[in-house]
C-alpha cells in the first residue's frame, strides 16, 4: 500500500511527513527541538569551562610565594603609639619610652599562634646578635596571661613579654594577623612593618634593622 503524507500527497520514501497545524494545514517543522539541543550542548561547554577555571585557578587559596610585598600600614612614616604594659608576672611594667633612642620591634603575638612559637627564637637571636641598641618587645594579645611565662620558656626568650590587657594597645597599633611586627626607629617612626613570619622572615628584619641603627 502507497504511504501519503497528512495533506494527501504522495510520501517520498526516506523523507518524514510536515508537521500538521489544526485544521489540516501544513506547518514548517518547529525550531524547538533544534533549540533545546543547542541550549543543551551550551549548557555542557558552559559547565565544563567552568569546572575547568576552578581546577586550574582554586578559589581562596594562595601561597607563600604569591606574598611579593609587605602590605601597607597606617602607621608607617608615623609616631609609634606610646604604651606602658604589665609583664605576664605583673612584677614589672615595660614602656616604649625608655627605649627611647634605641631601635625597637613591637612585635604582636599570643600563645595560640604557632607562626608565634617559631619565631620566638630568631627574635631571641637578633636581639643576641646585635647588642643592648635593640630591643625586642613581645606584646601578647591573649585573653588571660598565664600561658605567657610557660610560653616565653619554652621558645627560649629572655626580650621582655608583655600583656596587653584589654587590648587596647593592639588596637592602635592594629595588627593585622598574628604575629606582625613593627620596627620603630631611633627617633620613634614606624619605618617597617612585617606580618606572619616563616623560617628566613628574621633575614628581612635583621636587614631593616641594619639600616636604621
Amino acid at each position: 500500500m502507497r504511504k501519503t503524507a497528512p495533506n494527501g500527497a504522495p510520501a517520498r520514501e526516506g523523507v518524514l511527513p510536515n508537521r500538521v497545524r489544526p485544521g489540516g494545514a501544513c506547518a514548517v517543522p518547529a525550531k524547538k527541538e533544534t533549540t533545546e539541543i543547542s541550549m543543551n550542548v551550551f549548557r555542557r561547554r558552559l559547565t565544563a569551562g567552568i569546572a575547568l577555571i576552578v581546577a586550574l585557578f582554586p578559589l581562596g587559596c594562595s601561597t607563600p610565594k604569591a606574598k611579593s610585598a609587605e602590605p601597607e600600614h597606617p602607621l608607617l612614616g608615623a609616631p609609634a603609639p606610646a604604651f606602658e604594659l604589665p609583664t605576664a608576672d605583673g612584677a614589672s611594667r615595660v614602656s616604649l619610652a625608655e627605649h627611647a633612642g634605641k631601635v625597637v620591634v613591637v612585635d604582636f603575638w599570643a600563645t595560640w599562634c604557632k607562626p608565634c612559637r617559631a619565631s620566638f627564637p630568631a627574635y631571641q637571636a637578633i636581639v643576641d646578635d646585635f647588642g643592648p641598641d635593640v630591643v625586642v618587645i613581645g606584646v601578647s594579645v591573649d585573653e588571660e596571661p598565664e600561658g605567657i611565662p610557660a610560653f616565653a620558656q619554652a621558645t627560649g626568650v629572655r626580650f621582655p613579654l608583655v600583656w596587653d590587657e584589654g587590648q587596647g594597645v593592639s588596637q592602635r597599633y592594629s595588627p593585622p594577623t598574628m604575629p606582625t611586627s613593627f620596627v620603630v626607629d631611633r627617633s620613634g617612626i614606624v619605618r617597617f612593618v612585617h606580618t606572619g613570619f616563616v623560617p628566613g622572615d628574621e633575614q628581612t628584619l635583621r636587614a631593616e634593622i641594619e639600616r636604621l641603627r
